[in-house]
């Protein structure tokens, strides 16, 4: 099983343990690069973008954006280095970057409510989510997955997706997407459940 798989399992692992290490080191350089940024540098803020746009996009997808991702991610990115001042680094860079990647979509979502179909994943979209639940779904289609994702709640499908695609913790998923910790746990629990149980139908 991949170490995404095992964090999915919400056990702590040693390679939880390493990756938690492996975050420290990014969160790190992302430090750097954002005060080279603030110098002047616009090669770090190439490189930010480049360390970040992909885990941005599948989050977007996975929440159920289906068009327009880049120029959501773009559009994260412009927030951000308009608003860098207000990072503080009490949270990691990328963890900051989700939060406000989600309100940018929860904005979008209330200028378009009206187009419901955006809450469905479509079969060509983040094929890397699902990697992590192989130990669940061996003998399970991806589209069967696929629609077991599909019907579980907006913030269900957001928790689920930063703790089984990008290895987040409990208390980064809290901060991402403005929910406590505990409450960021009983959704995730309760999506993985929900998803079993419709696999097991």
């Amino acid at each position: 099983m991949s170490d995404a798989g095992k964090r999915g399992t919400g056990r702590a692992t040693e390679p939880e343990a390493e990756a938690e290490g492996g975050r420290n080191a990014d969160e790190q350089r992302d430090l750097e690069l954002i005060a080279r940024w603030k110098r002047g540098d616009e090669r770090a803020a190439t490189e930010l973008v480049a360390r970040h746009a992909p885990a941005l996009a599948r989050f977007a997808v996975a929440s159920g954006e289906r068009s327009d991702v880049d120029e959501l991610v773009q559009d994260t990115f412009v927030r951000a280095f308009n608003s860098i001042d207000g990072f503080r680094g009490d949270s990691s860079f990328r963890t900051w970057l989700f939060t406000i990647e989600r309100r940018l979509l929860l904005d979008r979502r209330r200028a378009e409510k009206r187009r419901r179909d955006r809450t469905e994943i479509q079969e060509d979209d983040a094929a890397t989510e699902y990697d992590a639940l192989d130990s669940v779904v061996a003998d399970e289609t991806q589209r069967r997955l696929r629609e077991a994702v599909g019907r579980l709640s907006p913030t269900q499908r957001e928790v689920f997706s930063l703790r089984v695609s990008e290895g987040l913790s409990y208390k980064e998923i809290a901060e991402a997407v403005g929910t406590t910790e505990g409450a960021a746990r009983v959704h995730y629990h309760n999506a993985m459940r929900a998803v079993k149980e419709f696999l097991d139908e």
